[in-house]
C-alpha cells in the first residue's frame, strides 16, 4: 500500500476532516525510521479505515518539516479536522504504538457526545437525552456518555442512573460524578421508603433535605444536611456529609451554591 504524499493539503489537511491522519515525518538516512515505519504500517492495515497513514519525506518537503517544526524524526503527527492534535517522537515500539493510538485517537462519538454536552449546558435537555442513549446503546465502554445520561436521568429514573454510574470505577476521570449520582440515587430510595430510616430528632430534617434534593433546590438541601450535620453527624452513616460532597461535586468547585456553602461546612465537621 503506498503511503507516501505529494499533496500534504489534499492528504491530510482535507483528508482529515473525514478521518484522522497520521503522519509519518522520516527520511531515508533515519534508522530510527526504518523501524517504527513497518509497525506503523501494520497498525494502519489493521484499523480498518478507523485512521489514515500519510509517510512524508522531510528531506522532499523541507517547508511542512519546518512548518510543523519538525526537529528530530522519526516524529509522528496527528490530525483531526485539519488540525494537529497530538504527537509523539522516537521509535516507540508497537505495544506503546497501540497505547498512544487508543488514548490519542477521537472516539466514534465524540463530535455526538460533544453536542449532547453542550445541549445539557443549555438546559436543553429533552435535545440531549436521545443523544445520550444513542451513544451509550452503540458504545456502551464509553464512561463519559455514561455518567452524564446517568446524571440526566438522575431524578427520573435513579436505579437506573445509579445502574449505569455504579461500573465506572475509581481510577476513572469521571468517578466523581458517578458517585454523586450513586449518592444521590441511595438518598432517594431511602426518602421512598423511610422505615430504612433510624429513628431520631434529625430525621425529618434529613428527609426533608433528600426532599429538597429531589426538587433540585440544591441551595435548601445543603441548608438543611449541614444542619443536620450540625445536631447528629454521624446520622445514616455520615449521610449527610457524603450528601454535601456528592451536590458540591454534581455542582463544580465554582458554582455560585458551592462557594456559599462550603465554609459553613468546613464549620459543620468542625464543631
Amino acid at each position: 500500500m503506498q503511503y507516501d504524499t505529494n499533496n500534504f493539503q489534499e492528504d491530510v489537511i482535507e483528508a482529515s476532516h473525514s478521518t484522522p491522519v497520521l503522519v509519518d515525518f522520516w527520511a531515508e538516512w533515519c534508522g530510527p525510521c526504518r523501524i517504527l515505519g513497518p509497525v506503523l504500517e501494520k497498525l494502519a492495515e489493521e484499523s480498518n479505515g478507523q485512521w489514515k497513514l500519510v509517510k512524508l519525506n522531510t528531506e522532499e518537503f523541507p517547508d511542512i518539516a519546518r512548518q510543523y517544526n519538525i526537529r528530530s524524526i522519526p516524529n509522528v503527527k496527528l490530525f483531526v479536522d485539519g488540525k494537529h492534535v497530538d504527537e509523539f517522537m522516537g521509535a516507540l515500539p508497537e505495544p506503546a504504538v497501540r497505547e498512544w493510538l487508543k488514548k490519542a485517537l477521537p472516539g466514534k462519538y465524540d463530535k455526538l457526545l460533544a453536542k449532547a454536552e453542550q445541549l445539557l449546558t443549555d438546559e436543553e435537555t429533552d435535545e440531549a437525552l436521545p443523544i445520550l442513549e444513542e451513544i451509550v446503546a452503540n458504545d456502551p465502554s464509553n464512561e463519559k456518555a455514561r455518567v452524564l445520561l446517568a446524571k440526566t436521568i438522575l431524578y427520573s429514573d435513579p436505579v437506573r442512573a445509579v445502574k449505569l454510574a455504579g461500573e465506572i470505577e475509581e481510577h476513572s476521570e469521571h468517578f466523581d460524578l458517578a458517585s454523586s449520582v450513586k449518592t444521590f440515587g441511595r438518598l432517594f430510595t431511602l426518602y421512598n421508603d423511610p422505615g430504612k430510616l433510624a429513628d431520631s430528632e434529625v430525621k425529618p430534617l434529613y428527609s426533608s433535605a433528600i426532599e429538597s434534593l429531589q426538587k433540585q433546590d440544591y441551595d435548601d438541601a445543603l441548608t438543611k444536611f449541614i444542619e443536620v450535620i450540625r445536631n447528629e453527624r454521624y446520622y445514616d452513616d455520615d449521610g449527610s456529609r457524603k450528601a454535601v460532597i456528592a451536590i458540591f461535586k454534581l455542582l463544580g468547585d465554582e458554582h455560585p451554591v458551592t462557594v456559599k456553602h462550603r465554609r459553613d461546612f468546613g464549620s459543620a465537621l468542625y464543631v
